[in-house]
């Protein structure tokens, strides 16, 4: 048994030889209390260590004691706010915070080492829906069942605390304190020790862009946190590169290496780091790299993914031995879209990109990594992407859904709502058999019928304006240009649309949930076993073909041979001639004569070979 712990600069330190260390960095103010909370509530003066940092050793204050911070100074007087660096809040954002003994968890993963990226196949869920019960506890149980299916990773969306009971996640206000509504840091421990002894890998997503509009107490006694000078599409900057930011990417590296080494999660995916202004060198996505890379990523296999619209490049370069360089794979949406038109024919918003030629921009995404590699993007009204065909195709992560995909549509359909069914065969062997590294979202193995609502716990006023703000957003849409159509559209402060989002885990024994479950399951059992012992030697992009929807895409691995995939997302049934090299799937083609099959509309052929 093993156990972990994260030494920081800031928060609620417990130390060795008893009682707790608290530490709060609040410039501008002159005054810091500490209200601690037991039989009696005290307050006691931090002491002022200067450069605004504030401190207090109070020797009886152990595990489990609940405190919070007075701070003086603000342009509302004094003002009660939780720590920001607290470990647990289990009253919510707007309560006291809770001492945390990290050590208190004893692992029984201590020979846990990760395992290589090229095994992943990623698992996308939230907590709180993916169970009847929504906890931490609750998904431990359904983890074997992942991993017979073929399920290496699990991603969970962001668990730092929020304000109410449900949320996506991604207004989190306390990076370091998982959202007690699914459980405790305890149990949030266990469910990953628990994975790592089944061989699962767990990654967390994390938002370093913004924090949420409601249980931000940084706004209102450390602004130097902010930017004002610049924005997001949710508020305020980071303040990333300004004054006094050198602690403001220390808070952020550190709650890198919180999640990685106290609860030993195998990496991070961060979120919109398009959103992240920085004109350091390093910028603080390479900063954080860096760290994790020179830390845990020392002693195991640490990943860092994430999600940048802009398709840079140079954060997936590869060393000379082919090691990341800084981040391990990116989101990969150039897929996603161009699969998402060819299978619904939508164009509306940033599918118009792709309106024009969307098997054609797959091919390229599949063979080189991303579709737009400085072409004229019409939607964004500027050129878009990098080169990336010199990158292994290990550095982009694929899907047909992920949360954002199903939620940001208006009632969160997924994608057998709106798909042409025929072709999913296609868009499945392309998902799941390139070389590139897939990713399901929760239920999308058993063709779930629940939606994936957007969904929040807001206080009336503010829930009222983001359910407005939502619908506002669809006027654009032709369907819900009339008022009354867009008012059809869910409230996400309702609690009904959280509850529609519950998985349904019955239905995976019914038909024809049992058949996309099986297909799923066959299709990753092939990957395991003729894909995934090739990846190491294919270390660059290929080259693709496309005749009348005709897809041909192609890798070459480091002994000569390729790795092909040929798919059909043609509306009649087509002759084409058979594949070089040995045939390791195929589904909707049979022979047509010698040297040809017939492929029907949604067949798709894998083989290897010369």
């Amino acid at each position: 048994m093993t156990r972990r712990i994260h030494e920081m600069p800031f928060g609620a330190a417990l130390l060795p030889d008893g009682g707790t260390r608290f530490r709060l960095w609040a410039p501008g103010n002159p005054r810091v209390e500490l209200e601690l909370r037991g039989a009696a509530v005290t307050h006691r003066p931090l002491v002022a260590l200067g450069d605004g940092w504030h401190e207090l050793f109070v020797p009886e204050a152990g595990a489990g004691a609940r405190y919070q911070y007075i701070v003086h100074g603000g342009r509302n007087g004094p003002v009660a706010v939780p720590d920001p660096a607290s470990r647990s809040n289990p009253d919510g954002v707007h309560g006291a915070s809770e001492v945390v003994d990290p050590r208190a968890h004893e692992w029984s993963d201590g020979d846990w080492r990760g395992r290589p990226w090229a095994e992943a196949v990623l698992y996308e869920l939230h907590v709180g829906a993916f169970t009847p019960r929504g906890t931490f506890a609750a998904a431990q149980e359904r983890l074997a069942e992942l991993g017979d299916l073929g399920i290496t990773a699990l991603q969970l969306m962001p668990l730092a605390a929020f304000p109410g009971n449900r949320n996506w996640g991604y207004d989190g206000v306390l990076p370091f304190a998982p959202a007690a509504c699914y459980g405790s840091p305890e149990e949030l421990k266990a469910l990953i020790d628990a994975a790592h002894g089944l061989g699962l890998m767990v990654l967390l997503d994390v938002v370093y862009n913004h924090f949420g509009p409601d249980g931000n107490y940084l706004h209102v006694f450390c602004p130097e946190f902010f930017d004002a000078s610049r924005t997001t599409p949710w508020g305020a900057a980071i303040n990333f590169d300004g004054p006094l930011s050198a602690v403001v990417r220390a808070f952020f590296v550190h709650n890198a290496l919180f999640w990685v080494e106290e609860y030993g999660f195998d990496g991070l995916r961060l979120d919109a780091v398009h959103a992240m202004h920085d004109r350091s060198d390093p910028d603080i996505v390479g900063e954080i790299a860096q760290a994790l890379r020179a830390g845990p990523g020392n002693r195991r296999a640490v990943h860092l993914v994430l999600e940048n619209n802009a398709n840079q490049s140079r954060y997936l370069m590869r060393s000379g031995d082919g090691a990341p360089r800084h981040a391990t794979a990116q989101w990969n949406d150039d897929v996603h879209h161009a699969l998402h038109v060819t299978l619904s024919g939508e164009s509306d918003g940033y599918y118009a990109d792709y309106a024009a030629a969307p098997v054609e921009r797959l091919g390229r995404a599949l063979a080189e990594g991303f579709a737009y590699q400085g072409e004229f993007s019409a939607y964004r009204h500027k050129p878009r992407g990098t080169a990336s065909g010199d990158l292994p195709p290990t550095a982009f992560v694929d899907f047909l859904q992920n949360h954002d995909m199903i939620g940001n549509r208006a009632f969160g359909g997924r994608i057998d709502t709106f798909a042409g069914t025929p072709l999913l065969g296609a868009a499945y062997a392309c998902l799941l058999l390139s070389p590139h590294v897939p990713m399901l979202f929760m239920g999308e193995e058993f063709a779930a019928s629940t939606p994936f609502l957007f969904f929040c716990d807001f206080e009336p006023a503010l829930g009222a304006a983001v359910a407005e703000g939502r619908r506002r957003e669809f006027r654009r849409f032709a369907a819900f240009a009339d008022a009354a159509a867009r008012a059809q559209i869910p409230d996400p402060n309702d609690p009904a649309s959280f509850d529609a989002s519950r998985l349904r885990w019955e239905e995976r024994e019914r038909r024809p949930h049992r058949e996309r479950r099986a297909l799923v399951g066959d299709l990753l059992t092939l990957r395991r076993l003729r894909l995934v012992p090739r990846l190491a030697g294919i270390r660059h992009g290929g080259r693709h073909h496309l005749e009348n929807s005709l897809l041909r895409v192609e890798w070459p691995c480091s002994d000569g041979a390729y790795w092909r995939l040929l798919a059909h997302f043609g509306a009649q049934a087509v002759d084409a001639p058979e594949p070089a090299g040995e045939i390791i799937y195929a589904a909707g083609a049979h022979r047509a004569g010698a040297g040809y099959m017939r492929l029907e509309p949604g067949a798709a052929i894998v083989s290897a070979g010369p």
